[in-house]
């Protein structure tokens, strides 16, 4: 399998993609394309590789196969390794993790306008609007519910680590990043998903990129 992915520092979804394959156990290969400016376009012209999502990143080739959304390369990867390794087993817990990476896979528009992922970054926000703040609360009621009714077989949102920590991964770099104050329990939650070995393989491969993205350094307020 092949998976491409943009700058580690600052695409989320690709984080997602690759947490996805890292969680799915089976051999990968990522290349790392730089997103925006000249090489970004010249690549979306005449890379075959990126064609059939119509340059949008992640992107999974396995064989003929090509998958090109990060929550179809959850799916596809279920398919291939078995639903137990990205889901929870008991119905009830599996219907909220779904329910939870649906939601974060289709919500939350004004967390990622006003911070984009930058996980180099430290930023003191001056303030946060409104629509922001409701996705926050949201987020953290969310994570409340998923760990006092499912959490108890270990740190993570379902207890082991799985397909709801995978989407929400980008959201502790979030609010890493931009200084947004938790209660404790989320504390110890975004702490367990940051120390995670395969977070801390992307983080330092991010901080070692010399790639900039303005528009992503600046957020908007």
């Amino acid at each position: 399998m092949k998976l491409i992915i943009g700058n580690k520092n600052y695409s989320s979804w690709s984080l997602r993609g690759w947490l996805a394959c890292r969680q799915s156990g089976l051999h990968f290969d990522e290349l790392t394309v730089p997103l925006f400016g000249e090489e970004w376009e010249a690549l979306k012209r005449n890379s075959d590789d990126l064609a059939p999502s119509h340059g949008k990143v992640p992107i999974l080739w396995d064989g003929d196969a090509v998958v090109w959304d990060s929550l179809a390369i959850v799916d596809y990867l279920a398919d291939k390794v078995g639903r137990d390794r990205f889901w929870p087993k008991a119905d009830d817990a599996r219907a909220m993790a779904r329910s939870m990476v649906a939601e974060m896979h289709s919500s939350y528009l004004a967390l990622r306008r006003s911070c984009p992922m930058n996980i180099r970054a430290r930023v003191e926000l001056p303030g946060l609007d409104e629509d922001t703040r409701a996705d926050i609360v949201r987020i953290l009621t969310l994570w409340a519910e998923a760990r006092a009714r499912f959490g108890k077989g270990g740190p993570f949102l379902f207890g082991t680590f799985g397909a709801a920590d995978v989407f929400y991964a980008p959201v502790v770099s979030r609010f890493l990043t931009y200084g947004i104050g938790v209660p404790g329990f989320a504390q110890a939650y975004m702490q367990a998903v940051w120390e995670h070995e395969w977070m801390q393989a992307w983080i330092s491969a991010a901080e070692a990129e010399n790639w900039v993205i303005e528009q992503y350094e600046t957020p908007v307020t």
